[in-house]
């Protein structure tokens, strides 16, 4: 019982003693592991510098793997751990590692892809962060409804603009499946420009949509800085 506190004290205590110097050395893991990642996509490199990359990622999935043994250790309802969200970050973060091991590693590009789900243990670290996930809870009903009205203005769009371009535009607008495209390029207010309307009712059609668009952008900004600022009067109080 002795060690096991020790771990969870090591693990879960990040203000002071050992346990604020093992959260601090995993933060530092975590942004060198990015910039190694980053560092495998120069062209070029030579042999002995692919090697020490290697090196330290193999060392990087040993410390990583670690620490989600010793979470899972120390977890007083073990398997809520490790279906939690953070179990879950913890555990995609070194499956890619163990899941290339013996096979083509350029068959696993998505797997490797996952990597960069280590990026989001550093969340586990910071109390902005974890401010902003309580946030995101408080409002999630919201933000459900939210997503829903996004699905059914996006159909609309596209149904819209297909029945206005695609006699001109058959190729472009082909379908509303190929108007999908056209719909969140335009309600994300990016507009690439390479799918656009040449009719008057479509032009029309799209600057009403980009209104909306402009429109929605705000409704998600207003409900989490309105939480936002509930949450850090709670606490201030």
């Amino acid at each position: 019982m002795a060690f096991r506190q020790y771990v969870k004290d090591l693990v879960e205590n990040e203000q002071e003693g050992k346990g604020r110097v093992f959260n601090l050395s995993i933060k530092v893991l975590i942004i060198l592991s990015m910039i190694s990642i980053s560092l495998e996509t120069l062209p070029d490199m030579r042999p002995e510098f692919v090697r020490k990359l290697y090196l330290f990622e193999v060392f990087s999935v040993i410390v990583f793997t670690i620490e989600y043994i010793a979470r899972i250790y120390a977890a007083d309802r073990k398997l809520k751990f490790i279906f939690s969200f953070y179990g879950l970050i913890d555990l995609l973060a070194i499956l890619p590692f163990y899941l290339a091991v013996g096979f083509d590693l350029r068959s696993l590009r998505a797997f490797r892809l996952l990597r960069l789900v280590r990026i989001l243990k550093f969340t586990r670290y910071n109390a902005a962060f974890n401010r902003m996930g309580d946030a995101f809870r408080s409002i999630q009903s919201e933000l459900t409804i939210f997503f829903i009205i996004i699905l059914f203005v996006l159909y609309l769009s596209a149904l819209g603009i297909y029945y206005f371009e695609n006699p001109v535009q058959p190729e472009q607008f082909k379908s509303v499946f190929h108007s999908l495209w056209w719909a969140v390029a335009t309600l994300t207010t990016v507009g690439y420009g390479d799918v656009y309307p040449v009719t008057v009712g479509g032009r029309v059609f799209t600057f009403v949509m980009l209104m909306v668009g402009l429109g929605l952008i705000s409704v998600p900004t207003g409900l989490i800085a309105s939480a936002m600022t509930k949450l850090v009067s709670k606490e201030e109080e």
